[in-house]
């Protein structure tokens, strides 16, 4: 297993077992999953839009305002950073195919 998909996993675990989680816990985890975002997205191509709609302005702002975010809101933003996490990897999986196709 990948160390992605462990973390993949933490994130969900995280998000279904959000009480045993501290404010602090809570926001370290937000942030290792930001800057696993922002690594995999540079790895794809993707350029940084820091606006609103963008996954990475929303998770940063959760994780800045931990302690004011309900269980709910904390816990989407865990399974948000998780799924978006899961697609990046598919698509670096599928960009590593086609190179080593060629």
């Amino acid at each position: 297993m990948s160390a992605t998909t462990i973390f993949i996993s933490e994130l969900v675990r995280a998000a279904n077992e959000l009480r045993k989680l501290d404010d602090y816990q809570r926001s370290r985890l937000l942030y290792r999953a930001i800057a696993t975002i922002r690594d995999g997205r540079e790895q794809v191509g993707v350029p940084q839009t820091k606006t609103a709609a963008d996954v990475v302005v929303d998770l940063q702002t959760i994780a800045a305002s931990v302690y004011r975010r309900s269980d709910d809101e904390v816990k989407a933003a865990f399974l948000n950073a998780a799924n978006t996490i899961r697609t990046l990897k598919i698509v670096l999986d599928a960009k590593d195919d086609v190179l080593q196709g060629e």
